[in-house]
């Protein structure tokens, strides 16, 4: 069987014997919205749970959006114009407009960069800027919430009066799903608030997962921030398997992000019938697997359906290598990953970027990863607690030799936008 894994910009063929394959397993079919541009005006004009947002922005002076860093890849050339259109033709003037890059902790997005998120027409015209979570000044503190989480947010956005944020709403391997309050926390929150709200406390429960909200103390937390922060108006959109746009939810953060969620969340489920004793999966492809830290993602998606024991093989492109400089001083700084957890569970230690580790963690307590890149030296990667493969197929049969005739490999080509399960009984 040859399966195109979402690898880079251009994809990964594999050959997999077919006898062993369950899957490929994929999101669910779901037609394309046919004009989605007509769909977002729709929205904007009658949204959920929210006034127009017309009418939300008569009388201010001042606004900020939100948009997704390069990580994801939310449609905001085509969603930006009618949006800013809304805002002008309500009276608010173009240098009075803020277009803020939600990059939580990750690097800014710059240059040529820049002008593929938003689209040169809006590059040229708007002010568009990243957010420094490392920068403690450029944020407004609102408070410490009931579980101890000091709230610091980006003062452009706190300080504008009409706030809006644009994103996607799929998976996410901490917070249930992406999208709606995430883009005010973590998006625009600083490192002193990421760090307790990403911290063991939340992140060791065990709701604290994918396709998780109710009970989830990760959602629970940063819905709580985000609303410390305000918020107006969110659009959010869902994705076909070819980056088409499926859904578009407008208004009120939480009540159109939930509507959202409601659409997504039996298109992103695939069901196996036992968990399997390989599964091969990617990182998403491009812009998701440029770094090691974010090909974590689809190491936690895989983590669902493969067997105690068992082995991911996880294809990714990782062009700007490992991650975050600090990121990368945890593998140096720690002989295994159990030297790791226990450090991090006491209460003296914290290293930005430490709970994606943590999450790479859980997988490697249930089962071996394999990675195949040309991105990072096979010597490096296999300094990062995972074993460096030459080729997929080549994992493949070394682990059915260690498996035996009836192990099944279970085949996920779009890794964490995928939520597989074991089916129920």
């Amino acid at each position: 069987m040859r399966v195109t894994l979402e690898y880079g910009k251009t994809g990964l063929e594999v050959e997999l014997p077919d006898d062993r394959v369950v899957g490929p397993l994929t999101i669910q079919p779901v037609p394309p919205l046919v004009d989605p541009l007509a769909v977002l005006r729709h929205k904007l004009a009658q949204p959920t749970g929210s006034a127009p947002l017309a009418q939300l922005a008569s009388g201010r002076r001042t606004a900020c959006i939100a948009i997704c860093d390069i990580t994801r890849p939310v449609p905001n050339p085509l969603l930006l114009p009618p949006i800013l259109e809304t805002l002008e033709s309500a009276g608010i003037l173009p240098e009075n407009i803020l277009i803020l890059i939600a990059t939580g902790l990750h690097r800014p997005n710059e240059g040529d960069e820049l002008v593929e998120l938003v689209g040169p027409e809006v590059a040229s015209r708007y002010r568009v800027e990243n957010h420094h979570g490392k920068e403690l000044a450029e944020h407004t503190y609102l408070g410490t919430t009931p579980k101890g989480v000091p709230a610091w947010i980006d003062t452009r956005f706190v300080s504008a009066d009409l706030k809006i944020t644009i994103g996607l709403i799929e998976p996410h391997l901490m917070a249930g799903y992406s999208g709606g309050r995430k883009l005010i926390c973590p998006g625009l929150a600083a490192l002193e608030t990421v760090k307790i709200w990403h911290g063991p406390q939340f992140l060791e429960h065990p709701k604290a997962d994918c396709g998780f909200l109710e009970g989830n103390p990760v959602h629970e937390e940063n819905t709580r921030i985000a609303r410390m922060a305000g918020c107006d108006f969110i659009v959010n959109v869902t994705l076909d398997a070819h980056r088409q746009i499926t859904s578009i939810v407008a208004g009120d953060m939480v009540q159109a992000f939930l509507e959202g969620v409601r659409f997504i969340e039996n298109v992103v489920k695939a069901e196996v019938a036992e968990p399997c004793d390989v599964v091969v999966t990617s990182a998403a492809g491009y812009p998701l697997d440029t770094t090691f830290y974010q090909a974590v993602k689809g190491m936690t998606g895989a983590l669902p359906i493969v067997k105690q024991g068992g082995t991911i093989i996880i294809a990714a492109s990782l062009t700007e290598g490992i991650g975050s400089p600090e990121f990368q001083s945890l593998f140096r700084d720690h002989a295994s990953l159990p030297v790791f957890m226990e450090r991090i569970l006491g209460k003296d230690y914290f290293v930005m970027d430490q709970w994606q580790l943590e999450e790479m963690a859980k997988v490697c307590r249930k089962a071996k990863v394999k990675i195949v890149s040309d991105g990072i030296p096979p010597a490096t990667l296999n300094t990062l607690f995972v074993e460096a493969a030459p080729s997929v197929e080549q994992a493949v049969a070394d682990s059915l030799a260690e498996y035996g005739p009836t192990a099944k490999i279970a085949v996920i080509p779009k890794g964490p936008y995928v939520l597989p399960v074991v089916a129920a009984g």
